[in-house]
């Protein structure tokens, strides 16, 4: 999924409205069910603001870590960002199975995050800007079964109900400042939820 132009220029409308909120940062998490287009739209606002763009999908330890990647990202990058302090965090190796090279999140004006629980909770001290992208679960899964291979299929079956679950927790779609569908169109703006 390419967000058109003025959908991407409207996201940066927003993020450049934000507060810097991690310690002088402006943190936007591009967040919703996996197979939606995150990477995609994450990346051209990486090129767009500029940004370094850090994948959830480096911080889950596999499978069955997706609460778990949301408190690494916590602990390893926002915490020490918010104190004025390079993050660093240890990519997680798929294939083997364990945590791999380390990589330095320097101080900047703004930093993305892209992947599924990117925004839960132990974002919101932070004042993330919250993109919201989710598309229909068919459409996802295939995705997925296109880049996993369909002997992947269980896992991403029970990480769909695992998104669900945690998505329900944190109030993610509702606490969301742009809402988009797995084809980059606006399907809503400004957070939804009430106190």
């Amino acid at each position: 999924m390419t967000v058109p132009a003025d959908v991407l220029d409207l996201i940066l409308e927003v993020v450049a409205e934000a507060p810097a909120g991690l310690g002088g940062m402006r943190l936007v998490c591009v967040d919703g069910p996996a197979g939606s287009g995150k990477t995609t739209l994450a990346d051209q606002l990486g090129r767009a603001l500029p940004a370094q763009v850090i994948h959830m999908d480096d911080l889950y330890p596999g499978w069955t870590g997706l609460a778990e990647g949301a408190q690494k990202l916590h602990e390893w990058v926002l915490e020490p960002l918010a104190h004025g302090v390079p993050g660093r965090y240890r990519r997680y190796d798929w294939p083997l199975g364990l945590y791999a090279e380390r990589h330095t999140v320097p101080l900047a004006d703004t930093l993305v995050v892209e992947g599924c629980n990117s925004a839960a909770l132990t974002t919101a001290p932070y004042s993330p800007v919250i993109i919201w992208v989710e598309a229909e679960d068919d459409v996802r899964l295939e995705r997925g079964m296109l880049r996993d291979g369909d002997g992947a299929r269980d896992q991403w079956t029970t990480w769909m109900v695992e998104e669900r679950r945690l998505y329900a927790e944190h109030r993610t779609a509702e606490r969301s400042h742009v809402r988009l569908d797995g084809s980059g169109n606006i399907t809503g703006l400004g957070p939804t939820e009430t106190a």
